[in-house]
């Protein structure tokens, strides 16, 4: 690639070892470059955050020609752009894209398998449209109600800036457990939907192996055009950018020309007609909008297990905003824009639920690493990206496209994106001393009674009896949580147990969650400016600096 197109000496890493950038934080590429540059933004996002949605279809009770399939990932994306036109301009001002949460996947499973009846009991052949389409929306009324209210106290820990005082307790153990429930406790739900048909789930895991880990490199030539040197060819690693997306464009196609050929059984999940009739019925134009699924329902159960999913995202988030930042070549975010950040993640949620997207939002992580592949970390390219998800969303037709990938190929989809989860999870293990009994107990029996309690919770669910019906739904909904539970011990016993800073890799810790670089960066950095508000500036520097005074 080019380099030095942003026309912008670029503040990297102090021994000044950073390739500059493309284009900066603050550079304004061309409006059709804006334009290339955010819809690559989107092809990444879509592929990961459609399979929130896609992997709840099922306890939704969403039949597989429902073209509400089409439109709650319609409105998913449309939100989706909202919130992300919200975060780059009045948020912690990175150019984070913000998209569906995996973290709410696992609580949401557990709300509707304990307050509903199985999808298979209703029959739905028998119902008629309108009995089949209150069916699932007196569900996604249920998940609304928990995630806009629980996603309340995210806007509260963030604009009054609680979470500094949360992390504080949080560890590196703690975080550990947290996050690997997250991606183990999900192992069920992607198994389920590639057991439909184990053979092209298999191919396509394989393929997603061989493209994202060797083929990363391989370069593939394009063409382009650009001012100066008009059209010419540029050699991409294209297998780095769309790992996901390629694999996943391929093997529909292989299960297009299966079925067309049919080889596949009538009944085979990975035949691509199955859902055919989704596409016809879908509607060309349709707005999302709040309350379109009817007025939510508010539940104490369901909003509790919501909550372990929120504070998980709290602290993910500011680890985002740090990767970010040192990607983008700029100074870590001050606490002003770490708290609207987080702040505004909890607006975004909110928004998510009162939409009925079925999921959280939060900072996409993919999309940070493709900043690093391109070396454009433009905002203006995210605002673009953020147009587009809200022109996008409003097509129904193109998003009811997305619905007909068979079932399988999302299953090993979650399989591969869970299972990255759970490694990076773990990655923050290099950060303790792995050579402490103490901190391989706290660590074994925090994964251990994650797993455990909520399995034995699921099989159990009327086991807690307090005589307090309320009491006994909230309690069951924590304990049948696995984030909740192996963070909570993890907690607990890390904070309890007596232990050395340095064996418990605080001090370790404490560098890593501020950002700190070898070499100190002060307030008048040149790149500090980057998270400056478009106005009242003076009036938040003046609330902060009497806050930490």
């Amino acid at each position: 690639m080019e380099e030095g197109v942003g026309g912008k000496e670029q503040y990297g890493k102090e021994d000044g070892t950073n390739d500059k950038l493309l284009y900066g934080v603050e550079d304004v590429p061309p409006w059709y470059q804006c334009l290339l540059l955010g819809f690559q933004n989107f092809l990444i996002f879509v592929g990961g955050t459609i399979a929130v949605p896609m992997a709840l279809v099922g306890y939704l009770c969403l039949g597989e020609t429902d073209p509400g399939r089409g439109e709650i990932i319609a409105t998913l994306i449309f939100v989706s752009g909202i919130i992300t036109i919200m975060q780059s301009t009045l948020g912690v001002r990175l150019p984070i894209i913000q998209g569906g949460n995996f973290a709410y996947l696992a609580p949401t499973i557990t709300l509707l398998t304990t307050s509903f009846p199985p999808c298979d009991s209703l029959n739905l052949h028998s119902l008629t449209k309108e009995e089949q389409r209150e069916a699932w929306q007196v569900r996604l009324r249920e998940i609304q109600g928990a995630i806009t209210v629980s996603s309340l106290l995210q806007v509260v820990i963030g604009f009054t800036g609680l979470e500094g005082l949360l992390l504080m307790m949080v560890t590196p153990l703690t975080i550990v457990a947290t996050v690997a429930m997250l991606g183990l406790s999900l192992a069920s739900v992607s198994c389920k939907q590639a057991s439909s048909h184990w053979p092209v789930a298999a191919v396509h895991l394989l393929l997603l192996v061989l493209v994202s880990q060797y083929f990363k490199r391989v370069k593939t030539p394009l063409p382009f055009y650009s001012r100066g040197r008009g059209c010419h060819v540029r050699w991409l690693p294209l297998f780095t950018y769309f790992p996901l997306l390629l694999v996943t464009l391929l093997t529909w196609a292989g299960c297009w020309v299966l079925t067309v050929a049919d080889v596949l059984a009538r009944d085979s999940a990975a035949r691509t007609d199955r859902s055919g009739a989704l596409l016809a019925e879908a509607p060309w134009f349709r707005i999302p909008y709040p309350g379109q699924w009817g007025g939510m329902t508010v539940s104490v159960s369901g909003v509790v297990g919501m909550l372990a999913s929120v504070i998980a995202s709290v602290i993910e988030s500011i680890g985002d905003y740090n990767a970010c930042a040192d990607i983008c070549q700029v100074v870590s975010p001050p606490l002003h824009a770490v708290t609207r950040g987080c702040g505004m993640e909890g607006l975004g949620s909110v928004l998510a639920g009162i939409f009925g997207t079925t999921t959280g939002t939060a900072s996409y992580t993919g999309n940070i690493t493709l900043i690093g592949m391109t070396k454009v970390a433009s905002r203006r390219v995210v605002l673009w990206c953020g147009g587009i998800m809200l022109v996008l969303g409003v097509f129904c037709k193109f998003c009811a496209v997305f619905a007909t990938i068979p079932e399988p190929v999302l299953g090993a989809n979650l399989i591969f994106m869970f299972s990255l989860i759970t490694g990076i999870a773990f990655s923050t293990l290099r950060l303790i001393n792995l050579t402490s009994v103490r901190n391989l107990f706290v660590l074994g029996f925090s994964v251990f009674m994650g797993l455990a309690l909520p399995d034995w919770a699921s099989r159990n669910p009327h086991a807690i009896n307090t005589g307090i019906s309320s009491l006994d739904n909230t309690l069951t909904a924590l304990i049948q949580t696995a984030m909740f539970v192996g963070g909570f011990f993890a907690l607990v016993l890390d904070n309890a147990i007596p232990g050395t800073a340095k064996e418990r890799g605080l001090m370790n810790w404490v560098y890593h969650q501020q950002g700190l670089h070898p070499t100190p960066q002060p307030t008048t950095h040149p790149t500090i400016h980057t998270y400056d508000l478009p106005f009242g500036m003076e009036a938040v520097r003046s609330l902060f600096t009497t806050v930490t005074s």
